[in-house]
């Protein structure tokens, strides 16, 4: 009796998905009614990667503001370059190694290498690691060295000056730019203020340091001391795209440029990053990292290949886990519960004034795999994430 308990209710659940599936015409259709309500300034595609075959394409080539659906450009280029286990270094530089004293005679440079995820713990650690190693006594000072980078603090959106929406950039980062106190909120020097923190953080290790902290440039023939290496990129990028961190995108895109184009500057990265993703036959306007700036254009065939494209490649798995998993996490956490859409959908969202997007893949009801860009301009963001919602729900639904 158990045993046919079980299955009477493993069919129901088999015959309820089934009722709930719809074929190429009704997914359509669906489709296109939302995107009917979507307006002119609006355009989608999707592409079955199981089978190669176009399900929908609406507008699919005219370029809209993508928002923050330009973090995907971003991190497929960073994984690219650096590829999912690559990392980011600051550098520990000493005018000489420590003699048979502990004592540095001169300065320690902490150089930074565009690292945004540098903070307190790195610097702890890296003073222990100095201190436990035999450090006692550095007779200069700690000089923070952020020189990889331009001397831009903000993105192109607020005309590179510092905003709200992004933390000050510096390849010296630490602790998201943050002072930790309310006023004021962000660092004025953040190279100071890293060399600041490291200072104090031997310090409090028992090494003695004569001079006060400040920024500047490392001297030409410093010795290496030691470094700190960021987590993976594979990470860095999840912690990016899963709540759409707009400070971890602008530090990315000049890092890419500061690494792979020979300058730190958002322009350079920018650069980079096109050259990169003509791989995937796609030429997107770039502006920034982020998103923010609505000088960025892409059409939404350009964002599924991209989607597309990379899934081929041997990031395919880290790149599908950068993004947010609808109504489970970040920005979509709340969105699409109890749908065929939940757990199914992996997205990024892009939000601006007037403009709303959503992107990813979907593994659906008939067991395709789709990949999806509604790039939606000129409407009310609220009212076009519920059509992106409804479209999302008919994807997740489809049996090709």
């Amino acid at each position: 009796m158990a045993r046919l308990i079980v299955l009477t209710v493993a069919l129901a659940a088999l015959l309820a998905s089934s009722a709930h599936a719809a074929g190429l015409p009704a997914t359509k259709t669906a489709l296109a009614r939302e995107m009917a309500r979507a307006g002119g300034s609006s355009g989608a595609y999707v592409v079955d990667m199981s089978t190669g075959q176009e399900i929908y394409a609406h507008k699919a080539d005219t370029a809209r503001m993508p928002a923050s659906v330009e973090k995907l450009y971003t991190a497929a280029t960073a994984m690219l370059l650096y590829g999912p286990e690559g990392t980011l270094t600051t550098s520990v530089l000493a005018s000489a190694l420590p003699d048979e004293t502990g004592t540095v005679t001169g300065d320690v440079v902490l150089r930074g290498g565009g690292d945004p995820t540098f903070n307190a713990t790195a610097t702890a650690a890296l003073a222990k690691r100095l201190a436990d190693g035999g450090l006692k006594r550095v007779t200069g000072r700690v000089i923070g060295d952020e020189s990889v980078f331009d001397a831009f603090r903000g993105p192109p959106s607020s005309n590179f000056q510092l905003t709200s929406y992004v933390g000050p950039l510096s390849a010296l980062s630490y602790n998201h730019g943050r002072t930790g106190q309310a006023r004021p909120y962000w660092q004025s020097s953040p190279a100071k203020f890293a060399a600041s923190a490291f200072e104090k953080a031997l310090e409090r290790r028992g090494v003695k340091i004569a001079g006060a902290a400040r920024s500047g440039l490392a001297p030409t023939g410093m010795t290496p001391f030691s470094e700190w290496t960021s987590p993976p990129v594979a990470t860095i990028a999840r912690q990016m795209n899963v709540p759409s961190d707009n400070y971890i995108a602008e530090m990315l895109i000049k890092s890419l440029g500061a690494q792979f184009g020979g300058e730190g500057s958002t322009t350079g990265g920018a650069a980079v990053m096109r050259d990169t993703l003509r791989q995937f036959e796609i030429a997107p306007t770039i502006a920034d990292g982020s998103g923010l700036s609505r000088a960025n254009r892409t059409t939404p065939r350009e964002v599924v290949r991209l989607l597309t494209g990379i899934a081929e490649t041997e990031h395919a798995e880290e790149f599908d886990a950068s993004l947010a998993v609808i109504g489970r996490n970040g920005t979509v956490s709340s969105r699409l519960r109890g749908t065929a859409a939940q757990d199914n959908c992996h997205a990024k969202t892009g939000t601006l004034r007037d403009v709303s997007a959503l992107a990813g893949y979907c593994t659906t009801t008939g067991g395709s795999r789709v990949a999806f860009a509604f790039l939606m301009n000129g409407v009310y963001p609220p009212g076009a994430r519920t059509l992106q919602d409804r479209m999302t729900t008919a994807l997740a639904r489809y049996d090709g």
